[in-house]
């Protein structure tokens, strides 16, 4: 048995590696298990830009005996590699390779397996609690301690100090994510950098609250074609536990709303800023501008094709909801996807 608690791994990962080649990270905190599998992978000393060395898997692509074939395999130039899975855990396939590798670890591979929430007694948790061969590592989301350590860290990196109440604010905003927490933290320092000291105006002023449910940050973002900025919004979303169902709810709202602005452009050929001058008096002036971009961007058949898609994923979502997350990311990406395409064309 060679099991990391969570608030253990700070230390441990300064430490040179142990002999163990197989790790698994699992929790709820996403940003924190593929955070802390970056860090062990960095410190493999396999060259992560080298794609013959650096294997990347999905734990829906794995088949029976793959995990194992790609651990044992031959580089094409020699050397060590690391296979990389990420995983929601649950895949057959993925806990009999690594049972299997377990019984044979490989001598010149490394293997990093992520994955999500793990109930205790589930095959690839088991594996990883029992087998000594298999590193697993715990991932909760943080706790006062570790939000000060990735304070201090983000901001002393950007050479700024924070007075002792912004740094309460700022604690108390921050999610469970640890990703977007650390996303949060460097949009401080980038807006404070010619700031003597961060104080708690600047926290409540530049942050507002990272951890709320970001819902109608998501449907701007799809709107804009933001890709970055939706996967953000999405990760705030799930780390505040609230259903994803609603922002599919939301977004399909603003698409209705997309369908009669333009299908009244079209029918009295009118501009943007005029249909949203008549029709739109119900939209906040600041989001005037996205809106009007957006009925530039989309025509009315388009606005009617993703008013489906938004449909069915909603039906999906209320039929199958163990892949609420999983469908409802899955469709909003996709329109925020064709809305850059646009308006690149």
């Amino acid at each position: 048995m060679s099991e990391i608690k969570s608030h253990e791994f700070d230390g441990f990962v300064e430490r040179p590696l142990p002999s163990q080649r197989l790790y698994l990270f699992y929790g709820p905190d996403r940003g924190l298990v593929a955070e802390r599998a970056a860090a062990i992978a960095a410190k493999t000393g396999i060259a992560l830009d080298d794609p013959f060395s650096l294997i990347k898997l999905d734990g829906s692509d794995l088949s029976p005996g793959r995990l194992a074939d790609e651990a044992n395999a031959l580089g094409l130039f020699g050397g060590g590699k690391l296979v990389w899975v990420r995983a929601s855990g649950t895949e057959k396939a993925l806990s009999e390779g690594l049972a299997y590798l377990a019984e044979e670890p490989p001598r010149d591979a490394f293997v990093i397996v992520e994955a999500g929430d793990l109930k205790k007694g589930t095959a690839l948790r088991k594996i990883g609690e029992t087998a000594r061969s298999v590193l697993s590592v715990a991932c909760y989301a943080d706790d006062v301690k570790a939000i000060n350590g990735l304070i201090d860290k983000e901001l002393g990196a950007a050479g700024l100090r924070i007075t002792p109440a912004a740094r309460e604010a700022l604690r108390d905003l921050l999610g469970a994510d640890r990703l977007a927490s650390r996303y949060e933290i460097a949009k401080l320092a980038l807006y404070c950098r010619d700031e003597p000291v961060i104080d708690e105006s600047h926290v409540l002023d530049i942050i507002g609250d990272a951890s709320s449910t970001s819902v109608d940050d998501a449907v701007d973002a799809v709107l804009s074609g933001d890709m970055d900025r939706l996967m953000t919004s999405l990760r705030k979303v799930e780390a505040s536990k609230t259903s994803m169902f609603l922002v599919l709810q939301s977004c399909l709202r603003q698409f209705q709303q997309l369908d009669i602005l333009r299908a009244e452009m079209d029918a009295k050929r009118l501009g943007p800023s005029q249909v949203t001058a008549t029709l739109g008096r119900g939209i906040h002036f600041r989001r005037k501008p996205l809106i009007e971009a957006a009925l530039k961007t989309w025509g009315l058949p388009a606005i009617r094709r993703d008013l489906q898609r938004l449909q069915n994923a909603i039906l999906q979502s209320r039929s199958r909801q163990t892949l609420e997350a999983d469908i409802a990311s899955q469709a909003l990406i996709a329109i925020a996807f064709q809305a850059a395409r646009q308006r690149s064309a």
